[in-house]
């Protein structure tokens, strides 16, 4: 997981970096005129192209399907539990407590298709995947295959104990762009709703007394999550936003307990 947070954060900031050298322009002779004409961006390594593409602006007000393969809304962020509406948790569920710099978030998807209006507004659907990873405070074990979700406290104490869900998530996304500035940049407002499908969760626990452990199961997560999601942006990053609106297990003693979730996305286009 941390190999994969890496190599996103790497290929983003590559990415940063080789942007802003990416603009082009391209003399038009018209008349004995000339003409400074924004006619394409191309990307360049090591003085030769490496990428073209045409303006964006050309055809604006022609409709066009888009999609296929693609690795972007990179999101990296924290992650709250809200319990029917606090922040703060009830004594039912008072052995998740977590610390909050060390629960997080991470996503990211990999197909999008949809249809592209003007170059100002899209609708998609895109597909990716989904982890929230909880760092929990006690010395306690999630158990397994238990008809409850429960905690065992344990008397040895755990450098880390992280409790975390993976999804598979879908959302459908409605996105409104500004026009390109003189950088070739633009603002980003992207908002839409979500459903996502358990793939699995997990337990990782490490102690001096018996180093790394990993424990595999469904932990009552819930197998389908929905939700809505909001960005906002300018350039290749932004902010981002996720709220769940059904409960984050399926357990009655969990029941009215939620997540959300904050923090940077990269890869907006």
């Amino acid at each position: 997981m941390k190999r994969l947070i890496f190599t996103t954060l790497l290929v983003s900031g590559l990415a940063g970096v080789m942007a802003p050298g990416a603009f082009a322009q391209q003399d038009t002779v018209v008349k004995d005129t000339v003409i400074k004409k924004k006619s394409k961006y191309t990307l360049t390594i090591g003085g030769g192209s490496l990428i073209t593409k045409n303006d964006s602006t050309q055809n604006a007000k022609k409709g066009r399907f888009v999609g296929g393969i693609t690795f972007t809304r990179v999101d990296l962020g924290f992650t709250r539990l809200i319990d029917n509406g606090s922040f703060n948790l009830s004594p039912t569920n008072d052995f998740l407590d977590y610390k909050g710099g060390k629960t997080s978030t991470f996503s990211f998807d990999v197909l999008q298709f949809g249809y592209r209006f003007n170059s100002n507004f899209k609708v998609y659907v895109a597909g990716g995947f989904d982890w929230t990873l909880i760092r929990l405070r006690k010395d306690v074990t999630i158990q397994k295959n238990l008809p409850t979700l429960t905690a065992l406290p344990e008397n040895i104490e755990f450098s880390k104990n992280r409790f975390s869900s993976s999804y598979v998530h879908i959302p459908l996304n409605f996105e409104l762009r500004t026009k390109e500035n003189d950088r070739g940049k633009r603002f980003y407002f992207i908002l839409g709703p979500e459903v996502s499908f358990l793939l699995g969760g997990k337990v990782k626990q490490i102690s001096d007394e018996f180093g790394k452990q990993k424990q595999y199961d469904n932990y009552h997560f819930q197998s389908v999550r929905y939700g809505g999601s909001f960005r906002f942006g300018y350039g290749g990053l932004g902010l981002f936003t996720k709220y769940y609106f059904n409960d984050m297990f399926a357990t009655p003693a969990q029941a009215g307990l939620k997540n959300m979730s904050f923090g940077v996305t990269f890869g907006l286009n």
